[in-house]
């Protein structure tokens, strides 16, 4: 295949999964030959959290004061107008969306005639309560010319349940900087942290209810009563999202008060990448005990920094990570069993090793070429699809 231009777009320039991937991808895709430009809508004057190795665009757009769905639709004709000169006159071969924000934007100037066709993403279907959300989510499913995901569970969830017939492409982390710790960066991350000898019990991804915060935080408790002498630490890092979790903020801030946690389980919210690393370094455990995830790049991430792994037993870890082998599974919204699963990693030298070992086999079959080669196939069947 020869060079592609490729429009990337997602709806934020903020640490999230999504991000991450759009970036990712695009810089892989560009290793391949390919000329990806990344596009996002932000606040005037916004950068990615971390610069991309591409050419990249933030279509700026001051949220309005209006409610939540003011504000969406507001984000996306502002998208849309601010692509319109981008992509029109047929200046790129592909268009890729990575979210509901971005297809929809996409989408309309496709409408337009601006645009020949659009890929999208699907990560992962929320579960939105507002009329014009599930419509909107909806039309960035259904509506998009190629859609694929990032994991097998969520190609047949689609299938059953939009009737859309998704192709499956990879996710992928980068060794070369999600790496095991030195000696000494793990003290320094540590010592950053006031942690000393403490067990550390570290998540990413903010307190959201897909999140199972709440869950973490039960089972904390259990681990704090297990491993007095270990003086537990909950560490809880990320959360830059598009949407107002703040009634969860509040749940979580209750209950931790109420269990007598509040020095004990630290909620840091958004980190940059720097400090992202440094947390990967500190962690004696990572948790991720999600209800629903796309796929769980913090999780690889994690793996690739050799750090013991909990996750829930949701299928989307299953489809990559093996229980027992890579990480330890926990039943997914149960308290009692992820603070089991922790206290072994904490308390079993022997799983701790053979969870690190194993989990190099999975970051290994994980890169990001192998991402783009994914992508290069879809964008070569919507090519071909193109011609006929």
């Amino acid at each position: 295949m020869g060079p592609l231009r490729i429009a990337q777009l997602t709806y934020s320039v903020k640490p999230r999964g999504g991000v991450v991937h759009a970036i990712a991808v695009a810089e892989a895709l560009a290793a391949r030959g390919h000329e990806p430009t990344l596009l996002a809508v932000g606040p005037p004057g916004a950068r990615f959290f971390w610069t991309p190795a591409v050419a990249w665009h933030v279509v700026a757009h001051e949220p309005p004061e209006a409610g939540f769905d003011a504000r969406i639709a507001a984000c996306i004709e502002a998208y849309r107008d601010g692509l319109r000169p981008l992509l029109a006159g047929r200046r790129v071969d592909v268009v890729h969306a990575q979210d509901c924000i971005s297809a929809n934007a996409a989408l309309a100037l496709r409408d337009e005639g601006v645009l020949d066709s659009v890929v999208r993403t699907v990560h992962h279907v929320d579960d939105f309560r507002s009329p014009s959300l599930v419509a909107c989510q909806r039309r960035s499913i259904v509506a998009p010319d190629v859609v694929v995901c990032v994991s097998a569970p969520w190609v047949r969830r689609l299938r059953e349940e939009f009737g859309v017939h998704a192709g499956l492409v990879r996710n992928g982390v980068d060794a070369a900087r999600f790496r095991p710790p030195t000696a000494a960066e793990r003290a320094e991350a540590r010592s950053a942290l006031g942690l000393g000898e403490r067990l550390a019990v570290v998540t990413i991804g903010g307190i959201e209810p897909r999140k199972g915060s709440l869950t973490l935080l039960e089972a904390f408790a259990r681990v704090r009563v297990a491993l007095p002498e270990r003086r537990p630490v909950l560490i809880v890092g990320g959360g830059a999202t598009l949407f107002d979790h703040r009634d969860e903020l509040e749940r979580f801030a209750a209950r931790r008060r109420a269990l007598g946690l509040d020095d004990e389980a630290r909620v840091l919210g958004p980190v940059d990448d720097a400090r992202l690393l440094a947390l990967y370094h500190a962690a004696d455990v990572f948790a991720l005990p999600s209800t629903k995830e796309g796929f769980g790049l913090v999780a690889l991430e994690a793996l690739a920094c050799e750090v013991p792994t909990v996750v829930s037993d949701l299928d989307v870890f299953a489809s990559f990570l093996e229980n027992g082998r890579h990480v330890l599974m926990a039943a997914t919204g149960d308290e009692r069993a992820l603070a089991a699963a922790i206290v072994r990693i904490a308390t079993e030298e022997g799983l701790r090793s053979r969870l690190r070992a194993a989990g190099r086999d999975v970051v290994a079959a994980h890169g990001w070429d192998a991402a783009a080669a994914a992508h290069e196939e879809v964008y070569a069947g919507l090519r071909a699809a193109r011609a006929a």
